[in-house]
Order: structure tokens, then sequence, then C-alpha cells
């Protein structure tokens, strides 16, 4: 089976790291599965803000996050105390940012699964980024003019393990 198909199989969330750190050539590359990945019109218009540690910032976006949503999980933040946290940005005018978006952090997601690292794409911190707040931390993650929050991901050694989701394809596919 292909290195990429079994990826796919066996990767799943992961919620619980080490604080062993990404090597180098780990964050390389994750960051070049990222830039590798289709854009619409090849606009290429995805920017990657790494967060390497417990950068500050993150605890004011979880600060904000919980404003907004509540405490979601009482025991842990948003990443999961993962080492690293890679934050995308696109440009806000661009109608097709999102998927590009969604595109790029999946081949992160399969590289670091490749790799041998957990890692977890987050969603929940979106009202937070594009809220009240969202100059701010616009500012604060150094997102290029005219770009705003897509998605994030966490990523580093796993600390727990997890199985990989079951599906029923009968349920989920129609075949025409």
């Amino acid at each position: 089976m292909s290195n990429v198909i079994e990826a796919v199989k066996t990767r799943s969330s992961t919620r619980g790291y080490t604080r062993e750190p990404l090597t180098e050539a780990e964050l390389d590359s994750l960051i070049q599965a990222g830039l590798q990945a289709p854009t619409a019109a090849n606009k290429q218009e995805i920017h990657f803000t790494v967060l390497k540690g417990e950068h500050p910032i993150l605890k004011e976006i979880e600060e904000e996050k919980n404003r907004i949503r509540g405490v979601c999980d009482q025991a842990h933040n948003f990443y999961f105390e993962a080492p690293t946290v890679i934050i995308l940005s696109a440009d806000k005018d661009y109608k097709w940012s999102p998927l590009d978006a969604g595109i790029a952090v999946e081949n992160m997601a399969l590289v670091a699964e490749e790799l041998g690292l957990g890692n977890l794409i987050i969603g929940c911190i979106y009202d937070a980024l594009r809220g009240e707040k969202r100059e701010y931390f616009s500012n604060a993650l150094k997102f290029p003019e005219n770009y705003e929050y897509e998605i994030a991901f966490a990523v580093g050694h796993k600390a727990v393990e997890k199985a990989p989701h079951t599906y029923d394809a009968n349920v989920q596919v129609t075949y025409l």
C-alpha cells in the first residue's frame, strides 16, 4: 500500500503531545507540504504563521475563544499543548481561500502522519480570530495585508495514541 493511502487511513486527531519540539527538518517538511498544496488558479495565497513553544499569543487566543464560546475543555487549551501551532491565513477577498487553506492543512496532516507526528486540525478559534479582535490578532500574528485567519494546525510528538475513525461507505457514498 502506498504511504499516502496508509497515512489517509491511519491519521486521526491527536489531543495530547510530549514537550519534545519538532526538528527543523520535520517543520520544513510540514511547511513544504502546505506550500505544495494546489490552490485555485495557482494563486498560492496561503500564508503560514508558525508558533513554537508556549508563545504568549496562544494564551490570548485561548482567552478570546473562551470569552466567545465558553470553555470547551477545562483540562486543555485549544492546541492541546502541542509544541508547534501553524496558523493559516489567506486573502480575505478571494472566495477560494477557505478551500485552499483546507487543502494545505490536509497536506500537512498527511505528512505529519507519515513522519509519525501527532496533529490536530483546529477550527474552534475561528470566532476568536475573526471577531472583535480580528485586527489585533491579524497584526500580532503578522498576517499579510488584507489576509485573515482560515484554519490552524497543531503538531508534535504524540503523548497519546488514538485509533483512526471507522466509517460506513454504504451510508456516506452514493454511486450513480
